[in-house]
């Protein structure tokens, strides 16, 4: 069974910083556009970041812009969040996915991860 599996998350001070990774299992996805989500309690899941197969072009929603980088290391078949400055706001579980095309819409991603518990403190 193919599986995304995350890793990093945690609790950290307001300010401070975490570094997710997001590792398959079953199978490679060095041709596949990565993407990491987020969902709040009590709150639709919505887009943070995405990553072309190429690593080339990136996106951010507008919260994270600036904060936050997405990355991918192919030969580890791996896609990192550096997340910095971190805010209360941005306490969610966090989930990595894959879909064939470049896309900032969960409807088109194909492969998701379990999450990881992202909290941040003021």
């Amino acid at each position: 069974q193919v599986q995304l599996v995350e890793s990093g998350g945690g609790l950290v001070q307001a300010g401070g910083s975490l570094k997710l990774s997001c590792a398959p299992s079953g199978r490679t996805f060095s041709n596949y556009a990565r993407g990491w989500f987020r969902q709040a309690p009590g709150k639709e899941r919505e887009f943070v970041a995405a990553i072309s197969m190429s690593g080339l072009r990136t996106y951010y929603a507008g919260s994270v812009k600036g904060r936050f980088t997405i990355s991918r290391d192919n030969a580890k078949n791996t896609v990192y969040l550096q997340m910095n400055s971190l805010k209360p706001e941005d306490t969610a579980v966090y989930y990595c996915a894959a879909a064939r095309d470049y896309s900032r819409s969960a409807s088109d991603f194909d492969y998701w991860g379990q999450g990881t518990q992202v909290t941040v403190s003021s």
